[in-house]
């Protein structure tokens, strides 16, 4: 009897052993992290002057603005898209110069590239990282004038507010190409240099007409930096809304 027993015992045991756990329920609790949690001190005070530090550097003021400057504030060509495409001219191509002794003839910036706009007021480092918080470094693409052709007629064919220097598009009261120029002069047999982004230089944005240059020099200057850069340099930030890319009226 007692071996009858233990052979029953060791019997479910080895049943209980073969069959598998499973998960019977599960329970959650959202637990919110506000400012009703109190700081640990000693964390705080190992973070509190590497916090002032960056305080202090993304609130300097670089610049000013006497009014505000959003990427919606009109079609084809705004206030905002003219400064940053100026910017990039004016600050890459003195880097892309010294490093192949030839200058800059466009720069081509993309519309949903721009995260936020300018308030009216002092321009800070983080204005410049407001506008641009991605790590793109400019490219600058070497195009024939074939393959100018056709970033032109992607820019007609969208008609959005892309930021641009160096070139004028003129449209007709239908809204089709009337004529292009670039820095006043008409298109030429030849080739162009087009400051862009390392994003639009691989065919972002659908931006095909990038993927079949022959020349692609990297620099090694963010967008970003080149807004920061900029800022430090002017008093001052009054941009308007010009003709670089405009329609004709009836």
């Amino acid at each position: 009897m007692k071996k009858f027993y233990f052979l029953m015992c060791i019997g479910c045991f080895l049943a209980c052993k073969e069959q598998p756990k499973q998960l019977s329920f599960v329970k959650g609790q959202q637990i919110q992290i506000n400012d009703s949690i109190p700081a640990e001190e000693n964390i705080e005070e190992f973070i509190r002057p590497y916090r002032e530090r960056i305080t202090q550097e993304m609130e300097g003021k670089l610049s000013y603005t006497p009014k505000a400057m959003y990427k919606s504030d009109y079609k084809l060509n705004t206030p905002l898209g003219n400064m940053m495409a100026d910017a990039v001219m004016e600050m890459a191509n003195p880097v892309f110069k010294s490093k192949t002794g030839r200058d800059i003839d466009i720069v081509l910036l993309n519309y949903g590239g721009i995260r936020s706009g300018i308030n009216a007021g002092a321009i800070t480092t983080k204005t410049a990282y407001n506008i641009m918080p991605f790590e793109n470094k400019v490219a600058v693409a070497e195009l024939s004038s074939k393959e100018l052709q056709l970033l032109v007629d992607y820019l007609v064919k969208n008609k959005t507010a892309h930021p641009i220097s160096g070139l004028q598009i003129i449209l007709n009261a239908e809204g089709n190409l009337e004529e292009f120029n670039i820095n006043a002069e008409p298109i030429q047999e030849q080739s162009y240099y087009v400051a862009t982004s390392d994003y639009l230089v691989k065919g972002g944005d659908s931006m095909d007409f990038f993927l079949s240059s022959k020349y692609v020099q990297l620099l090694d200057y963010k967008l970003r930096n080149v807004f920061i850069d900029y800022f430090e340099k002017k008093d001052s930030i009054d941009y308007q809304r010009d003709e670089r890319f405009y329609q004709l009226e009836d």
